[in-house]
């Protein structure tokens, strides 16, 4: 008689099964595209080993094009905290109804093309865009922010703010009613219930938000491409004009890997902070 495999050694190979497909795609769409950015970025067109590649982002050109990109990911981050964080808190407090509406309304932006939601953005700000005739019609001074870095802030915030919101209000959300209502029995007023109540819970949130917002805000091109007419050089620029203009793969990984020390980091943060995921799991 053939015996049966236990219950739970079943489960096992079945989930070992369902796994495969996963672990394809991570082997075929993130590690098989990580070590070879790694073997360009160490080695040389003729295949040596080098450390030139990464050496390159101490030119003047590409420092000032990380610091210029550190700099504008850095503002519009705390933009988007900013008008999150409040907002975050309302939603939390809306009734059931409400609430669903108005998170799908900052949702759906995210399921347009990010290079159409980014055209859009042109096509108001530029000297003759629907903004500045608007203002024109109502004898106002017109708007002349395009190709500045105030447009490319203004475009990483509008794109970027779900990325802050949502985890931010994933983790209000889970705020224990009955944890505020006792510091409100105990004297605490509102703002001592925030500071002390409040916000210590929502750092995971707060993290996983921030993480979201100035990792891909740093790494942007399309954005300062578009609303910066390709005058203003973020780091995301340099590394599209060596892998596209310049078919320079080896300079192009070797800068790539720079920006990978702040993704690391990013993940060494919601790894300390973030622990069980709350403010990823949206």
């Amino acid at each position: 008689m053939r015996r049966r495999l236990p219950l739970k050694n079943k489960h096992k190979k079945m989930k070992q099964l369902l796994a495969g497909p996963y672990m394809f795609w991570c082997a075929a769409f993130i590690i098989i595209p990580l070590l070879m950015i790694l073997y360009y970025g160490f080695t040389d067109k003729d295949g040596g080993f080098t450390f030139l590649n990464i050496a390159r982002i101490t030119t003047p050109e590409n420092l000032k094009a990380l610091g210029l990109a550190l700099l504008l990911s850095f503002v519009s981050t705390v933009f988007c905290l900013i008008l999150a964080y409040p907002l975050s808190m309302i939603l939390t407090n809306l009734g059931v109804n409400q609430q669903s509406f108005i998170v799908l309304i900052f949702i759906l932006p995210m399921w347009m093309n990010f290079l159409l939601r980014t055209l859009a953005w042109q096509n108001l700000l530029e000297k003759n865009g629907i903004i500045n005739v608007v203002l024109e019609f109502l004898h106002l001074p017109s708007l002349d922010i395009i190709n500045t870095p105030y447009a490319i802030v203004l475009g990483m915030v509008y794109n970027f703010l779900p990325f802050m919101v949502l985890p931010i209000y994933n983790v209000l959300s889970k705020i224990d009613k009955d944890i505020i209502a006792a510091a409100r029995d105990l004297g605490a007023n509102s703002v001592q219930t925030f500071l002390r109540i409040i916000l210590p819970l929502s750092v995971p949130g707060i993290i996983s938000g921030v993480t979201m917002v100035f990792v891909p805000a740093l790494t942007t091109f399309v954005i300062s491409d578009l609303l910066g007419g390709s005058k203003i050089l973020l780091i995301g620029n340099v590394i599209e004009q060596e892998f596209k203009q310049g078919s320079n793969w080896h300079v192009g990984s070797g800068l790539s890997l720079v920006l990978m020390v702040f993704i690391i980091i990013s993940m060494a943060l919601i790894a300390k902070y973030d622990k069980d995921g709350e403010g990823t799991a949206f």
